[in-house]
């Protein structure tokens, strides 16, 4: 049982597949209690009882708490699907973009509802530019101007 509360999210835009990828790394046990308290039902997310629509009440959840928006309009994000790696769920975005990026802005507030305490670590390496932030209940998002 950990006790402190975080997610780390990598974006990363790759500029030769005309895509913006977007890795976020979360606490399985979290988003277990976020998700069941949101949809009111029993989810065993990584377990051998997780629930049939489990991935996609996962998609929702980040959709709805995860945002991107490119040269200042929205875009969507596309889920790829996730995977176990020991307590975490890695879960796989990617948004297609073809164009320049001169602004990128990043909204996250997972877990944030719940957890009060909740960071969200976010990296990202776009037109070669490497940037790290923190992002919490009250300072949900980062944008990056090139």
């Amino acid at each position: 049982m950990h006790k402190f509360y975080v997610s780390v999210t990598q974006i990363d835009y790759v500029a030769k597949k005309n895509r913006v990828e977007i890795t976020s790394r979360i606490f399985i046990d979290d988003l277990n209690k976020v998700l069941e308290k949101k949809y009111n039902k029993k989810i065993h997310l990584a377990s051998n009882r997780e629930i049939p629509e489990a991935k996609d009440l996962v998609k929702s959840y980040l959709k709805e708490k995860m945002s991107v928006s490119i040269n200042n309009k929205p875009v969507e994000m596309q889920f790829l699907g996730t995977e176990i790696d020991n307590d975490v769920l890695i879960c796989y975005l990617k948004v297609s973009f073809s164009e320049k990026i001169t602004t990128f802005g990043f909204e996250n507030s997972i877990l944030t509802e719940m957890f009060s305490d909740q960071q969200n670590l976010l990296h990202t390496d776009i037109n070669n530019e490497k940037s790290s932030y923190l992002l919490t209940n009250s300072e949900r998002t980062a944008f990056l101007k090139f």
